[in-house]
């Protein structure tokens, strides 16, 4: 069974909200969101994947925090506990796809077994589960048209129940593309046995996220490593070795961006700018701002304006 349902007015005082218990396991679903303000917490039991297409959510799991935004989705293995959280400021708009228990493993073995096995036994039996890692992965050329094209699809209202079943089936084949594209990254790892490269892969980047996810907060690397159950230098290691940049300088080129595109898009001042971000010191987040951008913050927003005018 597929659905596809539209959420366009709730907030946090009404009653109408995504009650994920309700939908069965056997089933798929696509959501179509738009949330002015909300907070609840749920038990997934599906696979998920959730791509924002306007504001920002954030999901937190027990053990890390994922900011979902336009620049990327989400997936959320199944038996999941988690609040969900859109503030009033941002609100969020998008789609939520559900996949029914056993569809992503049909899927993967449509495309990797013989076809001659596929000929002599047509019907699927769910043998193994198929885990993803969990995770936000940055929107690509690879799944993210299809998204972009089903979100538009919704928006019109122009498609009916057999597109969206086909849609799915498309969906989840570049999505094992993309698992495919992880587990390569992940046997690349300088590190001894495979199942170690993985749990080290999954550790740090539920690190990355909860970092991604919490900018302007005063993070330690403490904090981080704690996120990710590693010790502190152990967790400084692994994270060089998977994104070949420390945790303080991935943090702190995230919060350089994240200004850089305030003093583009807005009129706030420099030194709250500083602060929003999360750095301590108006001196240092100059200092930092020159040597990655090769001006100061001052002139990179006098250039924009004439570049504007």
């Amino acid at each position: 069974m597929l659905i596809t349902l539209g959420h366009n007015t709730y907030s946090r005082s009404e009653e109408r909200i995504i009650k994920v218990e309700a939908l069965r396991e056997d089933s798929s679903y696509i959501l179509k969101t738009g949330v002015r303000e909300y907070y609840g917490e749920i038990y997934g039991t599906h696979l998920s994947l959730r791509s924002a297409s306007a504001g920002r959510a954030i999901y937190e799991t027990c053990n890390s925090r994922y900011l979902a935004d336009k620049d990327a989705y989400l997936l959320l293995n199944p038996g999941q506990h988690y609040s969900l959280t859109v503030s009033p400021q941002t609100g969020a708009e998008g789609i939520i796809i559900f996949f029914a228990d056993g569809f992503a493993e049909e899927v993967c073995r449509s495309l990797t077994a013989k076809t001659t096995e596929l000929l002599d036994e047509p019907q699927f039996e769910l043998a193994a589960r198929l885990e993803f890692i969990q995770r936000l992965y940055a929107h690509d050329n690879i799944l993210s048209p299809l998204l972009s094209a089903l979100l538009s699809s919704l928006d019109a209202s122009r498609a009916d129940r057999g597109w969206y079943e086909e849609q799915l089936h498309r969906i989840m084949q570049q999505l094992l593309r993309v698992h495919w594209n992880v587990r390569r990254e992940i046997a690349g790892l300088p590190l001894m046995r495979a199942a170690t490269r993985e749990e080290i892969y999954r550790r740090v980047y539920r690190a990355r996220d909860y970092i991604a996810s919490s900018i302007e907060q005063p993070l330690t690397l403490g904090e981080m490593a704690r996120i990710a159950c590693l010790s502190p230098n152990h967790f400084m290691r692994s994270f060089r070795q998977v994104f070949r940049v420390t945790p303080h300088q991935y943090l702190t080129a995230l919060r350089l961006e994240k200004a850089r595109s305030l003093l583009d898009r807005t009129e706030i001042s420099i030194t709250e700018i500083c602060f929003l971000v999360g750095f301590e010191s108006l001196g240092s987040f100059s200092w930092l701002f020159r040597r990655r951008v090769g001006m100061s913050p001052e002139a990179y927003r006098r250039r924009k304006r004439e570049s504007r005018a």
